[in-house]
């Protein structure tokens, strides 16, 4: 491989660090390797390894080094909303919270006691969940928490990782704006939050965009991976900003789904909208890459059938999908973000009872529950993209699906035949070429964003789908609208 960019692609489950090059065939990827991220529950909290993450990471930079592979920059993206306290000596003061630790439940109506929802969301644009960093830092400080009391630096999940690689501190954009702190507007973080908070600029990192360099990394990191002074480059941090930046998109007319455990659909667009509608509908205007903003909406994805097939000891994707196909269509139709299916503790009990609750057919195999989820997926993705659309400065013309959800050819031609547009599937790697895409842009490989979307494009399988059935499922959707407002 030559002139190879290594991506490190932290999940909320597992990770892996991988390496990209772009050769006279196209693009060209190989996992380097791959490790679990595992939370740690201790004392009535959740947290992350952040350590063994690092090591993880310093595992697969030796792995490169004894393969004698010449690496041209290191990138590192993850979740958001999640982050590291530093103290005045430079050391982690303990694991980071993970946004899944329950002493955020109703923080949010805490926080907007002293400033309101909506100056909130006038400020940032961003979706309100009661994890968001704003409203943890806020429930640190009421806790009288010692790890913020100490802290000089607050880090967020991909700087303090680059931190520990290249002993230089910023805050990178794409991931700041997931924590609610940042304004949409100046596209830094927002003095008023941050006083809030009992916090300045200073408590953070150089803010940096996607495609600046952090620094090089440390003589003790090169001394552990055999490598030398390799950059270490700030990407889109936050793992769904790599991944839209790898749409293979020829036109800016087109939406987006990344689909995998949760999907994220939404539009790229030059400035945010802010307003009483999107308010209402929770979208977020989220950073992204050379000064684009995602504006999205967080869906329910997979996470119900993966519930489900953990219930089903783990039955295959294939023998599921190809039972669902055979089943009878629209028999039971379900709203996934209900919040009735938000931790169930049996999902297809859950799904029954949704089912029971609004007058409709019970699915009594699992071929009928499989089914009724995909339906009721494409359904909802329809609801979401009618709001875009109408939201869109431009129009939609094509949906494209990435992440690993774009393998699910069943899927994807139910959202085809729901939304009446073509769906373009694939890059399912979309994460780790974005990462290694934004690497070879401050490397000068390329002269920018359009061009990279054009050789993802022609270089690797994308798969279309026409829609199909429109007027059926036409009626379905109104079937759909009624079961929501009946279930309400």
């Amino acid at each position: 491989m030559k002139q190879c960019f290594f991506a490190v692609d932290l999940g909320a489950t597992s990770g892996r660090t991988i390496l990209g090059a772009f050769t006279d065939k196209g693009f060209e990827l190989e996992e380097v390797n791959r490790f679990p991220n595992h939370l740690i529950e201790v004392g009535g909290h959740v947290y992350w390894d952040i350590n063994a993450l690092y090591q993880h990471i310093i595992e697969g930079l030796k792995i490169a080094a004894q393969k004698q592979i010449e690496i041209t920059s290191i990138g590192i993206d993850t979740w958001g909303v999640d982050f590291v306290c530093i103290g005045k000596d430079g050391h982690i003061l303990r694991q980071p919270y993970a946004y899944r630790d329950p002493h955020t439940i109703g923080a949010p109506e805490a926080y907007f006691n002293r400033i309101s929802r909506t100056r909130v969301y006038e400020l940032t644009g961003i979706q309100v969940m009661n994890f968001n960093s704003l409203f943890q830092l806020d429930t640190l400080r009421r806790n009288n928490d010692s790890s913020l009391e100490s802290a000089d630096k607050i880090l967020f999940i991909p700087d303090a990782l680059s931190y520990m690689l290249s002993g230089k501190m910023v805050t990178e954009y794409t991931i700041a704006s997931t924590a609610q702190l940042v304004n949409a507007h100046t596209r830094k973080l927002e003095p008023e939050l941050l006083s809030s908070l009992g916090l300045t600029e200073d408590n953070f990192g150089r803010f940096v965009y996607p495609g600046e360099l952090i620094g090089t990394l440390t003589a003790e990191v090169q001394k552990l991976t055999g490598l030398g002074a390799i950059p270490v480059v700030a990407v889109a941090g936050h793992d769904t900003g790599s991944a839209v930046a790898a749409v293979p998109a020829l036109t800016k007319n087109f939406a987006y789904l990344s689909s995998g455990t949760w999907s994220l659909m939404g539009i790229e667009i030059d400035k945010p909208v802010i307003n009483a509608q999107t308010e209402l509908f929770n979208f977020t205007n989220e950073g992204g890459v050379e000064g684009t903003i995602r504006l999205l909406k967080n869906i329910c994805g997979m996470w119900l059938l993966e519930r489900c097939r953990s219930e089903w000891e783990e039955t295959s994707y294939p023998e599921l999908i190809s039972e669902a196909q055979k089943s009878e269509a629209f028999r039971s139709i379900i709203n996934p973000d209900d919040a009735l299916f938000s931790n169930p503790s049996n999902m297809e009990s859950a799904i029954c009872e949704y089912c029971a609750l609004t007058n409709q057919p019970i699915p009594d195999t699992r071929a009928r529950v499989v089914r009724c989820i995909f339906e009721s997926l494409a359904l909802r993705y329809r609801h979401v993209l009618d709001s875009l659309i109408a939201l869109s400065p431009r129009p939609i013309e094509v949906l494209h699906v990435i992440g690993g959800g774009s393998r699910n050819d069943l899927l994807n031609q139910f959202t085809a035949n729901s939304t009446g547009i073509t769906v373009v599937a694939g890059p399912s790697e979309a994460t780790a070429i974005g990462n290694i895409m934004v690497q070879a842009m401050a490397a000068e490989k390329s002269s920018g964003m359009d061009e990279m979307r054009k050789l993802i494009n022609s270089s690797i399988p994308l798969t279309i789908f026409a829609p199909q059935d429109t007027e059926e499922w036409n009626c379905a959707y109104k079937r759909f609208l009624q079961i929501i407002d009946l279930k309400k």
